[in-house]
């Protein structure tokens, strides 16, 4: 178990220049840090770096990654679908920098907390799929998105003996919710461990004994979050305490292990 407090990175959200005189700017939720904080960890931010050696580089020098989500989607063409009227894509260097994020994450086995987007964009680069708009793609669907009310919560059903069992207890809880996009097929290194009531992927978790990631399409970090919320981080600072350094085999090696 490590002694020292972990450092956790964490991405950065990134909008390009929208006009001629404005400039290209980055920026986090603050939430994701304080929570990271106290939960007894030190954050650390990071830029869309384009260069998988570079990043590479940094992920060796930290203890855990949270990969934070966006209020913009994942690209859909990217996924193979035409796009909905109702998706408003991420930039590209945004969208990059999440998915190399992910893969390398995978690859080192950097213990992960992957929230919103973050849980989506883990979830394909680990061989999930997902649904491009959960009105329309799953059978008489909850309101998961009230455009009007920010504070919209629901409840989600916990899977005994996962992860989110662990950090809740088992049966119902209630959480914020915030999406439209969501899981369709988990990856096979991934096991559900909550659901809506209308079946949707709530959360899941690395079945693999040497990492651990927790993925949560809703917002433990939000301001509109419940006091309770905060465990989930505090569990990851444990997990990240108490992971033993792994074998790092290249992506494609584990995908095929998969």
């Amino acid at each position: 178990m490590k002694s020292q407090k972990p450092v956790i990175g964490i991405n950065t959200d990134f909008r390009p220049a929208a006009k001629k005189n404005s400039y290209p700017f980055s920026w986090s939720h603050a939430g994701y840090f304080d929570s990271v904080i106290a939960s007894g960890g030190i954050p650390v931010l990071l830029p869309p770096l384009d260069n998988d050696d570079d990043l590479r580089q940094v992920l060796s020098q930290l203890d855990g990654v949270v990969m934070a989500s966006c209020k913009l989607d994942l690209d859909p063409i990217r996924l193979g679908f035409d796009k909905h009227p109702a998706t408003r894509p991420m930039p590209s260097r945004r969208e990059d920098f999440d998915r190399r994020l992910a893969k390398l994450c995978y690859e080192m086995k950097v213990p992960t907390l992957a929230i919103g987007t973050g849980m989506l964009v883990m979830n394909v680069i680990c061989g999930g799929t997902l649904f491009q708009h959960v009105p329309e793609d799953v059978l008489k669907p909850l309101s998961h998105r009230d455009l009007v009310e920010p504070c919209l919560r629901h409840v989600i059903e916990i899977v005994p003996g996962t992860k989110m069992d662990q950090i809740y207890g088992p049966g119902e809880i209630r959480v914020n919710s915030d999406h439209h996009m969501a899981v369709d097929q988990v990856a096979p290194i991934f096991r559900v461990s909550s659901t809506a009531m209308d079946g949707v992927v709530e959360s899941y978790e690395s079945m693999e004994d040497n990492w651990w990631c927790l993925g949560v399409q809703f917002h433990p970090h939000d301001e509109h979050a419940s006091a309770l919320d905060l465990q989930v981080f505090e569990a990851f600072i444990e997990g990240v305490r108490h992971q033993e350094a792994p074998e790092i085999l290249s992506f494609e090696r584990q995908r095929q292990r998969a």
